[in-house]
């Protein structure tokens, strides 16, 4: 039987990890090319906390698991910060696959 509070604790690890990565990659267009130091900082900053996290997370659920979890969930934040604060437009076969990716995830976090 699994502690709930321990559960709850590593799933918020994992959704940190992913907000973290989301925050780092975010800022990469802004970093020029790693050219402007703010902006670079906050790429490596946000990119050690989430492989800090995610190392914690792997402690408790499978490798296999964290990593889709991760990169998918990242990867569908990505889009939709690219396209509300880059303006980048998306076609009808991107929005397939981030629905694609959705489900993807959904139906691993529901197998779990």
């Amino acid at each position: 039987m699994s502690n709930p509070i321990v559960n709850h604790l590593v799933w918020t690890q994992l959704l940190l990890a992913i907000s973290a990565e989301v925050v780092g990659t975010s800022c990469l267009r802004l970093s020029e090319g790693m050219t402007k130091p703010i902006p670079t900082i906050l790429v490596l900053l946000a990119y050690a906390i989430a492989m800090w996290l995610l190392s914690k997370v792997v402690l408790s659920l499978p490798l296999g698991l964290t990593y889709a979890l991760w990169s998918g969930v990242g990867t569908v934040a990505i889009v939709l910060v690219g396209w509300m604060a880059y303006a980048q437009q998306l076609s009808q076969g991107q929005l397939f696959g981030i629905g694609l990716i959705t489900t993807g995830v959904v139906i691993v976090n529901l197998n779990h």
